[in-house]
């Protein structure tokens, strides 16, 4: 009945509506059927068979790599090593003293560490295969976590299968679009990498510059205060390294410990050089400087530089360290760490807790070259006494990188063909945050002996001399 009812008042509306509203909606209902009936016109042009074969004549595609018009460019001229990357190594027939390399405990020569991996190799074989949550857990990797861990006396240790993607992907794994960071405008690339991964609002305060750093700490402070409710939502991080990749300068830990309590910030520290090179048992700049470790939220590391494997690690407290195997995009999604390389890592820790005194050695090396190396007269040195990782600046720069990177590449040129393997400092200049000024890096290790480091500055000398004269 009601449904009658609402018809008859539907006709009765028809029959009072004017003719000309009744036309538009009934035109207005043909075109809408049309729209969806029709059948859209092809837009493609087809091309006789002549037209498309003049079309493929005239195409001209772009090179997948730019061609470079310097011949003596290094990535047309690469070095290419023969053999063991150990002290020494062979470029080009050349028999040279390494000094380019991060080998710095020397673990590429130790013949147990070689033992530990092709023993692991006949149990395991060369590769997982597969990320760690699919199957890519091998009982050697949950090992070395464990040993990570207790050696660096936290709670818990999650491993990498590559340096590099351990930081990038651990930064973005806690820090979201909305944080705060505060970071070192002199850190490496992979910090820079992982923190614009991370989407949150970057500030960069000046290399190692504590007062600098605590200027934007207080300018946070006072936004904070005016807008309480947003600041109850934001974290903020501060990001170091132990010892900066671009510099050899060791972070002043104390001082930022002490912004860190009073600001109330999540600090977070990449120690990948630091890591087996600092302090009396390699444990680090937290032990450097006898700071307990669990005042650090996060230790990060490369294992491709003190113990000579490959991967990376974090370290912390279970609370942090278990975020990562949901989040880290590294740890997920990348097939996990060769067995037979985790196993390296562990005999290497182990070597490290047994003899402690390889790290009084490599200290004495380190500050040994420092001092021979402020000695040059064409060169200022940068970097820490006791770091291990030293740059060699010109003293008298051309104000132009890339004058001033040809110098320096020449030098190292006449440097591996007097039989020293030397490297120019390389960075992505179109990528990075701030390009440093060109330099030759030396990664210093703790089998160089005397003769070597004077060997090491004798032809230094004598190619920066021969450069620089020929070029005058």
């Amino acid at each position: 009945m009601a449904v009658q009812w609402d018809l008859h008042e539907m006709y009765l509306a028809f029959l009072q509506a004017p003719l000309y509203h009744i036309i538009i909606e009934g035109l207005l209902m043909v075109w809408v059927v049309w729209l969806l009936l029709r059948k859209p016109k092809s837009r493609e042009t087809k091309l006789t068979r002549k037209e498309q074969e003049e079309l493929i004549a005239d195409w001209h595609p772009d090179p997948l790599v730019p061609i470079n018009p310097d011949r003596s460019h290094p990535a047309l001229n690469p070095w290419v090593i023969e053999g063991k990357v150990g002290k020494h190594v062979y470029i080009r027939g050349n028999r040279c003293l390494n000094l380019a390399t991060h080998n710095y405990l020397g673990f590429v020569e130790s013949q147990e560490i070689n033992d530990s991996a092709v023993e692991c190799i006949n149990k395991y074989g060369v590769g997982s295969c597969g990320p760690r949550g699919f199957y890519g857990t091998v009982d050697v990797h949950l090992d070395l976590e464990s040993r990570l861990a207790k050696f660096m006396d936290l709670e818990e240790a999650a491993i990498y299968a590559y340096g590099f993607s351990t930081i990038a992907s651990a930064i973005p794994a806690y820090a979201k679009r909305g944080d705060v960071i505060f970071v070192d405008e002199g850190v490496n690339f992979s910090i820079q990498q992982g923190i614009l991964a991370s989407r949150s609002d970057i500030r960069y305060f000046k290399h190692d510059d504590m007062e600098d750093l605590e200027r934007l700490l207080k300018e946070q402070n006072a936004k904070e205060i005016k807008n309480p409710k947003r600041a109850k939502v934001t974290r903020k991080f501060l990001i170091v390294e132990g010892v900066y990749m671009n510099s050899g300068d060791i972070c002043s830990l104390p001082e930022i410990i002490e912004l860190k309590i009073k600001y109330k910030i999540r600090l977070f520290i990449d120690e990948s050089i630091s890591f087996g090179t600092l302090g009396h048992s390699g444990r680090g700049v937290t032990e450097y400087y006898g700071i307990p470790r669990d005042h650090v939220d996060l230790i990060m590391g490369s294992m491709e530089y003190a113990i000579s494997s490959v991967g990376g690690f974090c370290v912390g407290s279970t609370y942090v360290v278990d975020h990562q195997r949901l989040s880290g995009q590294g740890y997920c999604f990348s097939a996990s760490l060769p067995p037979m390389l985790a196993a390296a890592a562990i005999t290497a820790i182990d070597t490290m807790e047994k003899q402690t005194e390889m790290f009084l050695e490599l200290n004495n090396v380190c500050r040994k070259m420092h001092a021979h190396l402020s000695e040059l007269k064409g060169f200022r040195v940068g970097g820490h006494k006791d770091a291990p990782v030293k740059h060699l600046y010109l003293r008298e720069s051309t104000e132009c990188l890339r004058s001033d990177e040809k110098l320096l590449r020449d030098i190292t040129t006449e440097c591996v063909s007097k039989g020293l393997a030397v490297v120019v400092a390389s960075y992505l200049e179109e990528s990075e945050h701030l390009v440093p000024q060109p330099s030759i890096r030396l990664s210093v290790n703790r089998l160089l002996d005397e003769s070597n480091v004077q060997q090491a500055i004798k032809i230094i000398n004598e190619a920066s001399d021969f450069v620089l004269s020929a070029k005058c």
